[in-house]
């Protein structure tokens, strides 16, 4: 079963996460890691505070970045919630197709 938001939501996470991290290692003048660890961290929302951005473009991007981190991971577990939900349902469903009934079900159904 295929969910394209789910799809979208972690498209746009990776993409976030791979644009950020480019961004910080060229206007902070960060290594690799240190961008990437910050950008995941600052999405997460966890906020370790070892690195902080010290131009005010880095300072702009880090507050914009948080603002999108929150959103783009409630989405994310959201899709995530949906998609496990709706699977569940349609497992129950099945095996409450292929079930017995009594009368007494038959009943309660009209």
């Amino acid at each position: 079963m295929k969910n394209p938001l789910l799809i979208a939501a972690v498209s746009f996470l990776i993409t976030l996460t791979a644009i950020s991290t480019v961004f910080f290692r060229y206007v902070e003048g960060w290594g690799w890691i240190d961008s990437y660890f910050f950008t995941v961290v600052t999405l997460s929302t966890v906020g370790y505070g070892n690195l902080v951005p010290q131009t005010p473009h880095g300072k702009i991007a880090a507050t914009i970045l948080i603002v999108a981190g929150i959103g783009a991971f409630a989405f994310v577990i959201q899709q995530f919630a949906s998609f496990f939900m709706r699977r569940e349902a349609t497992r129950q469903g099945w095996i409450y197709r292929h079930l017995p009934h009594s009368d007494d079900d038959k009943r309660d159904e009209d």
